[in-house]
């Protein structure tokens, strides 16, 4: 532990080695009388409790509820119940308080696992669509061991559809869309010879590259993104008339990464395999390798979606 804070930790985070040790001795030092002195207020309660089981056994599966209740008030378990109060919050992260949505809850001892929860805010509709029975198998539409154009065509139309639907246009579909252009700010979508907008204007809210030639269109709905990523070098952007390579989703919104503290790390050893982890998460530098098909893959970084041109939304 001491040398993962010395040597990885420290240097990272800007601060020195004396006056983090100095700190952490002021810590150890005002808490650890406190600790102990809750610890043993604990197994003093714990043993009244324990004691007054053994003199008052349960019949026919039953305690005596309202002496039990008094025991625990008289040795200061329970409390009187004091005045109505209210609680309030402030400074909540919207993911949390205002926009509803997916959570992950993993391990952060397992890399992979915190690394995939991490990167899950952001997901590929098309990866999505083509590797579930959403789309289905039937008429040549199978998902093999190569890709299956079929099958990707399938995935196209349902993304176009689900488009459609969440972000309407004024006119037409998004499977008559050529290309997309942002003129003063607003979102052209243009079908061939003619152009249109988003029925609800207010849905766009930015893009990634050149205003003539964007890269990125970034919609929002319901308090939700979504990216229709371009690029007409990429294999699948090359055949859509409007160079869509893939429509990235805003997913799972947030995700609790456990630490498992009295479960699976206990000793130092473990401990610092968890904060390593977390430091990394934090630092954007965590990686891993895992086996895929006798090949080892680097699973990705920690990713951010970075959106360069955001709209003025009121």
């Amino acid at each position: 532990m001491y040398d993962f804070i010395e040597n990885e930790v420290l240097p990272k985070v800007g601060v020195d080695s004396d006056s983090y040790w100095s700190g952490f001795e002021k810590v150890i030092k005002e808490f650890t009388p406190r600790n102990k002195a809750l610890l043993e207020t604990r197994d003093k309660i714990q043993a009244q409790i324990d004691e007054w089981h053994l003199q008052h056994p349960a019949k026919d599966g039953e305690i005596d509820y309202p002496a039990y209740k008094t025991f625990l008030q008289e040795i200061g378990y329970l409390l009187p119940e004091g005045d109505d109060f209210t609680v309030s919050t402030e400074n909540v992260d919207d993911e949390i308080a205002h926009i509803a949505g997916p959570q992950l809850v993993v391990p952060v001892r397992n890399a992979r696992y915190a690394l995939n929860a991490t990167n899950a805010r952001w997901g590929s509709l098309y990866d999505a669509l083509y590797g579930t029975d959403v789309i289905s198998s039937d008429n040549g539409q199978e998902a093999g061991g190569s890709y299956n154009p079929t099958r990707g065509a399938a995935v196209v139309a349902y993304a176009k559809a689900f488009l459609d639907e969440h972000f309407t246009l004024a006119s037409g579909s998004y499977n008559d869309v050529t290309s997309f252009k942002v003129i003063d700010g607003k979102l052209e979508v243009v079908q061939g010879d003619s152009s249109t907008e988003l029925k609800d204007t207010a849905k766009f809210v930015g893009y990634v590259g050149e205003a003539d030639s964007p890269s990125g269109i970034l919609l929002k709905n319901n308090g939700l993104h979504a990216e229709i990523q371009i690029d007409s070098n990429h294999p699948v952007g090359k055949d859509d008339p409007a160079n869509i390579k893939d429509v990235l989703l805003e997913s799972a919104m947030t995700a609790i990464q456990d630490c498992e503290d009295s479960v699976a790390a206990v000793d130092a050893e473990e401990k610092v395999e968890v904060y390593r982890n977390w430091l990394g998460l934090m630092n954007g530098d965590l990686q891993e390798t895992f086996e895929k098909v006798a090949k080892p893959v680097l699973a990705n970084k920690t990713q951010i979606v970075n959106i360069i041109h955001l709209m003025a939304v009121s």
